[in-house]
């Protein structure tokens, strides 16, 4: 069973779980199916705005798939929701990350 199906299979008792869904997206950019990794990090972020980590990875996805105005709404909506959280790391890489793209 490969690392997709584990955690799939995990999912199927548990399908809110936030880390493993996050995990699942990890691993479908793995395996190049990064049209499930946005529809999963969209999702999550949906549902769950306050899941800090899933905002950088679905903005990097969005770059590297030439969607730059939705990366930078992406990154926006993350340093939000890290300030908000008062998760200083996250905001720093996401503003980083974001700053590269715009400037």
């Amino acid at each position: 069973m490969n690392r997709i199906e584990r955690i799939q299979e995990m999912l199927a008792t548990n399908g809110k779980d936030n880390f493993l869904r996050h995990a699942l997206a990890l691993e479908y950019i793995k395996t190049g199916e990064e049209a499930k990794a946005k529809e999963l990090f969209i999702a999550i972020l949906e549902e769950f705005p306050d899941y800090i980590g899933s905002y950088y990875h679905l903005a990097k996805l969005l770059e590297r798939s030439g969607e730059r105005e939705q990366a930078i709404e992406w990154y926006e909506k993350g340093m939000s929701a890290a300030k908000n959280a008062k998760d200083q790391h996250a905001y720093n890489e996401l503003q980083s990350a974001y700053e590269d793209l715009v400037y």
